[in-house]
């Protein structure tokens, strides 16, 4: 019981900190505003519901791990606005990542957040890319924290031998997620194969085998 304490203690902390200090979301001018997701009407966030309920702002999902048969061994569990409606409008958002041995978080950005992390259990092999092409990079262990800064490439990787899972933070309600592979190879209408022949240096038989492998 203590151990989750201390692992809720840090994540409110987290989350806090980054909401505070450097909010992404505009600031809300009401106590709440439940998004309406149904609304038809398209806006900078969600319109608000008349009513709402204690289970607007309640999400039991991350208290669990995720199943990590897939290709990647990893899954995200998101915890943005589309879950908990009651975040419109408050500038934060959570995940779990959970990773069988050697999953991979791959390559991927989050347009409007920055991201901490805090391992729950097992280690992380973790890094981002600079603008500059500089890869910054270290190891996590249990009760660590990194800090991926907003719209920078980062990945999150289990070079151990046991599962892991982290708790990640941002500072929007709905960051975003930009997958780089599949957003380049799976993109729709796809991306011209000699537009990526030329910018990875490859054939376009390549191109075409690795658009095969993300095709949804």
């Amino acid at each position: 019981m203590a151990k989750f304490s201390f692992v809720a203690i840090v994540v409110l902390i987290a989350t806090a900190t980054i909401s505070i200090s450097v909010s992404a979301d505009p600031d809300m001018l009401q106590d709440v505003c439940v998004a309406d997701l149904n609304n038809a009407v398209k806006m900078n966030g969600f319109a608000c519901l008349a009513t709402y309920s204690a289970s607007d702002f309640f999400f039991a999902s991350l208290s669990k791990p995720a199943a990590t048969n897939n290709v990647l061994r990893s899954t995200v569990t998101p915890a943005n606005v589309l879950q908990i409606p009651g975040l419109n409008t408050l500038g934060v958002s959570m995940a779990r990542i959970d990773f069988a041995p050697g999953g991979l978080n791959p390559p991927h950005t989050h347009p409007r957040a920055t991201e901490i992390l805090f391992v729950l259990y097992g280690q992380l092999d973790v890094g981002f890319i600079t603008t500059a092409n500089v890869l910054v990079t270290m190891t996590l262990y249990p009760g660590q924290i990194f800090t991926f800064p907003k719209g920078l490439v980062h990945f999150q990787q289990n070079n151990g031998n046991v599962p892991a899972a982290a708790i990640a933070s941002f500072n929007s309600q709905n960051p975003g997620v930009q997958v780089i592979a599949t957003s380049l190879f799976a993109a729709t209408p796809p991306v011209p194969d000699n537009v990526l022949a030329t910018a990875f240096q490859i054939d376009t038989y390549e191109v075409d085998q690795i658009k095969s492998k993300l095709a949804p």
